[in-house]
């Protein structure tokens, strides 16, 4: 993939050809409607949610939102079984509320979250259908300390509430779902600093610093709101089309049953390929998650999903000081109205650094106070303005590549705002990726497939 489009490319025959691992040797299910319902009436570690749901005044159904890559009729499928649910145990409708966990990406509107729920779920629930705001004071409240000392913060909706049902789309590899979910989508930017840093974020299926964090605030979660407040659905995908089974459940038993299926089909990233390589070559799609009902830009393309959702591939397969090609035209787009900070950060941050360390340390409590761009974020679907420094994170993988050439950028300009190097071809850049590695450098191509985002 290059971009909206691909290229061809001759590459050395001595190139080792492997998989990014999005789509999974698993069976798709065959009934969504079954899978679902299935995990709803027997979960793994919980009574049905009928019965957990009965007694209930006061329900909170929070869902991923739109960002996650999962492109089946999931949300559409799985919340009205939900909602029949609820209303079979008896739960008055006026007590159900319908959160999006977008944490600090941007909210959505109700027409754009009508094509994930469905126009019929939008328009029942207009009133009590809205996006995690987390800079509202009023809705926020502070459930505890972790023994660690990080701050557990949530929508007050979920602690006021009798029941939080919380249904996971994708589980990607070790990155998302289990207390994530929860403590990163209904939180905010204060309880969410202390585990999105550069280097305890992390795609791991096993020892994730990150959700080891995360569990610590989860259990503070359970000790204060009590056994069976949060029901979880967790899901696999077959493909980010597609889904093999949803676990319901509490967080902890529903992830480690995601994580357990998940290990059985995809191996560690390091064992792929027999020899490290000395140059990873890569096409990078017009696709973000972030860029949902929108699109791309220079720190999107090239950093976030070039070195960020892709770049998990070049430790796993590169040589120390490897140096990576990515393919994508690098083009100079922005929006202003849902990335506000990001033309911001291009322009103030990176010219001063390509440290992401500095970069959160020097920048983030600065633009974390920005009140402009906090407006922004709260009423005008704008992206939180420290996403943008967020964003940057990825740049840690220059510590293990020596070095990031672009080829086919349209404008070399753009790549060397990052630090990085441009060619006008594949085997441009991988004949000058060969001046330093040597003629027989071992070479690494990673098969991206085809990617897209939400309607635009």
């Amino acid at each position: 993939m290059f971009g909206d489009s691909v290229v061809s490319a001759t590459l050395p025959v001595r190139t080792e050809v492997v998989s990014q691992g999005i789509s999974v040797p698993l069976e798709p299910t065959q009934d969504l409607v079954a899978t679902v319902q299935s995990a709803l009436d027997a979960p793994i570690d919980t009574p049905p949610l009928l019965e957990l749901a009965r007694g209930a005044r006061r329900v909170v159904l929070a869902f991923d939102d739109p960002t996650v890559p999962c492109y089946a009729p999931l949300w559409a499928t799985a919340v009205p079984l939900i909602l029949r649910t609820l209303e079979r145990a008896g739960v008055p409708d006026g007590g159900i509320r319908l959160i999006c966990a977008n944490a600090l990406h941007r909210m959505f509107e109700h027409d754009e979250l009508a094509n994930i729920l469905g126009s019929d779920v939008v328009a029942r629930y207009a009133d009590r259908l809205s996006c995690h705001d987390a800079e509202d004071p009023d809705a926020i409240e502070t459930v505890g300390t972790t023994e660690s000392g990080h701050p557990v913060e949530l929508n007050r909706a979920v602690t006021d509430s009798d029941l939080t049902i919380y249904l996971n789309c994708s589980t990607v590899r070790g990155f998302s779902g289990g207390w994530k979910s929860v403590c990163v989508g209904l939180s905010t930017y204060r309880s969410i600093h202390r585990h999105h840093t550069p280097d305890i974020m992390s795609m791991s299926l096993d020892r994730n610093k990150m959700h080891a964090i995360l569990d610590e605030m989860g259990a503070v979660v359970d000790a204060n709101l009590g056994e069976h407040r949060v029901f979880k659905l967790e899901t696999v995908l077959a493909n980010p089309f597609m889904v093999h089974d949803v676990y319901g459940g509490t967080v902890g038993a529903t992830r480690s049953a995601a994580l357990d299926r998940l290990r059985t089909v995809m191996p560690e990233r390091r064992s792929l390929t027999e020899e490290k390589a000395s140059i990873v070559v890569y096409g990078v799609p017009d696709w973000s998650p972030y860029a949902a009902f929108s699109h791309g830009n220079p720190i999107l393309d090239l950093i976030s999903t070039g070195l960020g959702y892709l770049g998990g591939m070049i430790q796993a397969l590169g040589a120390p000081g490897c140096t990576v090609v990515m393919a994508t035209p690098a083009r100079e787009r922005w929006d202003h109205s849902h990335h506000a900070s990001y033309p911001v950060v291009w322009e103030r941050v990176l010219p001063v650094t390509r440290d992401p360390d500095e970069a959160r340390s020097s920048f983030e409590p600065e633009l974390a106070a920005d009140e402009a761009l906090i407006e922004r974020y709260r009423t005008g679907y704008s992206f939180h303005p420290v996403h943008a420094v967020m964003a940057l994170y990825p740049l840690k993988r220059l510590r293990h590549a020596g070095r990031v050439i672009i080829a086919g950028a349209e404008d070399p300009a753009i790549p060397e705002h990052c630090g990085f190097g441009s060619a006008t071809t594949i085997e441009a850049a991988i004949a000058e990726a060969e001046t330093i590695h040597g003629k027989d450098a071992p070479i690494a191509f990673v098969d991206n497939p085809a990617a897209a985002n939400r309607s635009r």
